[in-house]
């Protein structure tokens, strides 16, 4: 059987002709015609503890059989408990986050904390509060409104006019934060590290302009995570890598293991304001995803496990270093989300594709980020050869394309 399908009856956006995958086990995935690839991107930083998890399918089974789905007019028990969970952990100079809403995709859940952010302006007597910012090159989802605050051109022009009073500044500028920055805005939403432009990480300084400038105004500061939180950036949070302090976090991707479910972290003063029908999904939080996330979220928060994503993270970083050397480059990234960026300007977008195309054909799956940037997101679980199996091959495809 064909490895590749051809004009599939999908929508076109996601291609013409594509690679279709059977299996997965630890790192590598098998597409139907037998062929292994390891996987150093994780389903675009999603599988963190890698595939064929025998205790995630056990859970899910289990689970599968005693309760689907009660919609969310009732709570269930795995539910109750992953609450308890994200609720008990907390982030420097943050108040203590005291509730959870669930839902199905990151998207959804940058939507659903800009709506609070809405919300809490105008129950604090500021009516005409509506203004939410964003910073360039920042991503947070392809939905109307999660998408009016994303800056990338590409993806917002077809679909203008988009949310109204949303604002895109410069990213690490404080200076430009200064200007702009009042009690006019609801909300204010960054990702500690731009997962999809770039890899740029929020400066400390930056963040501290964030922090302050917020708390000042009393605008709800929005913590994108959904790429880089639950052990991605070797912290529970990369928030707490540039001391940012939010009022709100967003999560999503590794969250069940590779199933649909986000979380919005929201504290009593957002969560006291709350009233039915003010906010609703049907299928988030539901008894599947949330068993198996708690299975992850054991697995992840783990002290032991989380220093050793900082160790496979610094081998990432050392192994890059090595295979390039010679080479004007730029490495970004924290954790196991790296990304390298030649500097000369001749190798952008159309010598990355070529690269990550090359890098397939060799049997290693790697992704881009921003313009110019080779980003590797591998499961949290990498073993250190297969770590070194993935930038070698990586290295000598870039070294054959110079």
């Amino acid at each position: 059987m064909q490895a590749v399908v051809k004009n599939p009856p999908l929508p076109r956006q996601y291609g013409e002709e594509l690679l279709v995958l059977e299996r997965g086990e630890g790192c590598r995935l098998f597409d139907r015609a037998g062929r292994a690839y390891l996987d150093m991107g994780a389903g675009i930083a999603v599988n963190a503890l890698g595939y064929g998890r025998e205790d995630l399918a056990v859970i899910a089974a289990s689970q599968m059989k005693r309760l689907i789905h009660v919609s969310n007019l009732f709570a269930t028990p795995p539910q109750l408990a992953l609450a308890e969970k994200l609720t008990a952990v907390s982030i420097p100079g943050s108040e203590q986050f005291t509730a959870v809403h669930f839902g199905n995709s990151g998207a959804e859940a940058n939507e659903t904390a800009i709506k609070y952010a809405r919300l809490y302006a105008r129950a604090r007597g500021r009516k005409n509060a509506h203004r939410l910012i964003a910073f360039s090159n920042g991503f947070h989802g392809r939905t109307m409104g999660a998408l009016s605050l994303t800056a990338n051109r590409a993806y917002r022009t077809a679909f203008e006019p988009l949310l109204p009073g949303c604002e895109i500044l410069p990213f690490n500028d404080s200076q430009s934060l200064f200007a702009h920055l009042d009690g006019s805005a609801a909300a204010v939403i960054v990702e500690p590290v731009q997962g999809e432009g770039g890899l740029q990480q929020l400066s400390a300084e930056f963040a501290d302009t964030l922090n302050t400038l917020c708390r000042k105004y009393d605008v709800l500061l929005i913590a994108d995570e959904v790429q880089t939180g639950l052990g991605r950036c070797a912290t529970l949070f990369a928030s707490e890598l540039t001391q940012l302090s939010p009022d709100i976090v967003t999560l999503s991707k590794p969250l069940a293991g590779g199933l649909p479910l986000s979380a919005v972290l929201i504290p009593q003063k957002v969560n006291e304001l709350l009233k039915p029908g003010d906010h609703a999904t049907t299928f988030g939080g539901g008894p599947v995803t949330t068993a198996v996330a708690m299975k992850v979220w054991d697995t992840v928060s783990a002290p032991n496990f989380l220093s050793e994503v900082k160790r496979k993270g610094e081998l990432t970083a050392s192994l890059l270093r090595e295979g390039l050397e010679g080479i004007p480059h730029e490495l970004r990234g924290a954790g196991l989300l790296r990304g390298v960026r030649l500097t000369d300007e001749k190798y952008g977008g159309p010598w990355c594709a070529k690269i990550i195309s090359q890098t397939r054909e060799q049997g290693v799956i790697i992704l881009k980020t921003g313009a110019d940037v080779l980003r590797l997101a591998p499961p949290l679980i990498i073993h250190n050869d297969e770590l070194k199996e993935g930038i070698q091959t990586l290295c000598r495809v870039i070294q054959a394309n110079l």
